[in-house]
């Protein structure tokens, strides 16, 4: 791909004062290079100048909906203007979807009818997101030239020779690449579409989309300048452009003692005398026991003793009031409750439904498929790439998103026309949006200043650190201070002293119940209240201290 060097450089330069002024973290305005109408030549080439109107025409036709009841109509709106995100070049106006969830038709006749028959055919447009794009169509149709072509009544209906572009809904996500092709025999036009088509990149950036058909029937689809997709549209293709020789003979039938079993059970074999065919899966483990504390006498279930009968409750018309039942307390305390059965285990004697084993089928002869014929609607077409001759260009989508922006048509012969004129237009602007949308996207927060300025939800790790280390840092000096400065960790770290100390003298007395074992416990006890009192007080009283003093330690620390 060449670029432009000069637009390259000017670029270049700009974007260097971007970045300059985001270090200096100041707001200014970026001074974007001016909309200049190219020089490049094309069959039909468009850049949405002022005088679009006279070429660009809006559908009043109702949409074709194949029976259904409901009519659509093409309602959704059209216009020329400038991007209102990210624009990249100052004065450059494109043609924007103005409705959401509408049907948008517009087309443009050429000048004269592209005839691209043993020629390269490129077609390369930008298509700009500014909303993204959930579920809708941004791509173009090439329409078939003919004396029926009427801009006005131009539909989905209308015939088209390629429809190429992006479209998206759900999780399909793709770049269209659909041809007409006439049945040589026939006459008649079938759809091939490509196979495994290119993803579509859903951005609120411009992208650019160029289709290249080579006369030796090879194609290429690029994005952005780069080749997503390269292929033969005789092999890409459903259904294929080209029938098969031959078919299967529609009048051709299996015969009646055709078999087509491979394998079947052995004649020969036979069950063996020793197969229980009646034999259960599971059978009571004779090796439990009741367990000692079986409650067998006791029911599983009791009357809830808490239970009262409703006052409005009348046993002439509501019957016998029953109370509720609920687990017996009793079986809580016990294995279990009610009659006690044995477990089930698996039968080892189980074998289940005999079977015959299966064998090779000495009978098969394979499987059977009709025999082969001419296919009386053969062809050959050698040059699918010499499509129909193109009358007009035309955008016929429906949309959940506005404000999709299409720029820069170039349709014509001349790969390095096209990529010239990338070069004076995507080029230029793409790199000062992407400059600009980059500086959108979120940053992440500089470190805090002070441990004290941290919060434990934001993350609970970095905070216990960064706590710990001061409590740290100075009660290597001043453990006293350490506690009235950090006062949070002083508690926790009390709390755990309180914990172990309470532990110890649990287990002292437990151990013993002597006089000295009892003189510990009282001592530890006493420890435990003296250090839960000190951490109280520094807790009170080292508050009112603590942000002065971090932030001298901070202060020291960057100085």
């Amino acid at each position: 791909m060449k670029f432009n060097p000069m637009a390259a450089a000017a670029t270049a330069a700009m974007l260097s004062g971007v970045a300059l002024a985001e270090e200096a973290d100041a707001s200014v305005d970026i001074e974007l290079p001016k909309f200049t109408p190219t020089s490049v030549k094309a069959d039909f080439l468009e850049q949405f100048t002022d005088d679009w109107e006279s070429r660009w025409k809006v559908s009043s036709a109702k949409k074709d909906t194949a029976g259904d009841e409901e009519e659509w109509a093409y309602v959704g709106e059209w216009a020329v203007e400038e991007p209102v995100k990210y624009k990249g070049i100052d004065g450059d106006k494109g043609l924007v979807v103005k409705n959401p969830a509408a049907h948008h038709a517009i087309s443009a006749k050429f000048p004269k009818a592209i005839d691209n028959k043993d020629k390269t055919l490129v077609v390369q447009y930008e298509v700009k997101l500014q909303n993204g794009l959930e579920c809708g169509g941004a791509y173009m149709k090439l329409l078939r030239d003919n004396k029926a072509l009427h801009q006005e009544e131009f539909a989905n209906t209308t015939p088209y020779v390629i429809m190429f572009g992006p479209d998206k809904c759900g999780h399909t996500n793709k770049v269209h690449f659909i041809f007409n092709h006439k049945n040589p025999k026939t006459g008649e036009y079938e759809e091939k579409h490509l196979k495994s088509p290119p993803t579509a990149k859903i951005v609120k950036s411009t992208e650019l989309y160029t289709l290249i058909v080579n006369p030796d029937n090879t194609y290429a689809i690029r994005q952005n300048g780069n080749e997503v997709k390269t292929g033969s549209l005789l092999e890409d293709f459903q259904p294929a452009v080209n029938p098969p020789e031959e078919i299967d003979d529609p009048n051709d039938t299996k015969p009646e003692d055709w078999v087509d079993q491979a394998r079947i059970p052995d004649p020969e074999a036979t069950k063996p005398e020793d197969w229980d065919e009646d034999a259960p899966f599971e059978i009571p483990d004779e090796a439990a026991e009741q367990p000692a504390d079986w409650l067998v006498d006791e029911p599983r279930v009791v009357p809830d003793p808490d239970a009262v009968k409703p006052a409005d409750w009348d046993d002439d018309e509501d019957g016998d009031w029953i109370p509720p039942t609920v687990p017996n307390p009793k079986c809580a305390e016990a294995s279990g409750c009610g009659p006690w059965e044995r477990p089930m285990v698996k039968n080892p004697a189980y074998k289940g439904k005999w079977t015959a084993p299966y064998v090779d089928n000495p009978a098969y002869k394979g499987v059977w498929a009709p025999r082969k014929i001419k296919n009386p609607d053969y062809f050959n077409d050698k040059t699918p790439a010499n499509f129909e001759p193109m009358g007009a260009i035309g955008f016929e989508i429906w949309t959940m998103q506005s404000d999709i922006l299409f720029d820069n048509i170039y349709i014509g012969h001349s790969i390095e026309e096209a990529e010239k004129f990338a070069d004076e237009t995507f080029h230029v602007k793409h790199p000062v949006e992407k400059s600009l949308l980059d500086a959108e996207k979120p940053k992440k927060e500089d470190k805090p200043k002070s441990p004290l300025d941290l919060n434990f939800l934001d993350d609970p790790v970095l905070y216990v650190q960064e706590k710990l280390d001061l409590f740290m840092t100075i009660a290597q000096k001043d453990p006293i201070e350490a506690v009235k400065f950090v006062p949070e960790v002083a508690a926790g770290l009390g709390a755990v002293v309180v914990t172990l100390l309470g532990l110890v003298a649990v287990i002292v007395s437990a151990m013993t119940a002597s006089p000295a074992a009892q003189q510990t416990a009282a001592k530890a006890k006493e420890q435990a209240k003296d250090v839960k009192n000190k951490t109280a007080e520094a807790t009170a009283t080292g508050a009112e201290k603590v942000k002065g003093e971090v932030n001298k330690r901070t202060t020291r620390s960057q100085s």
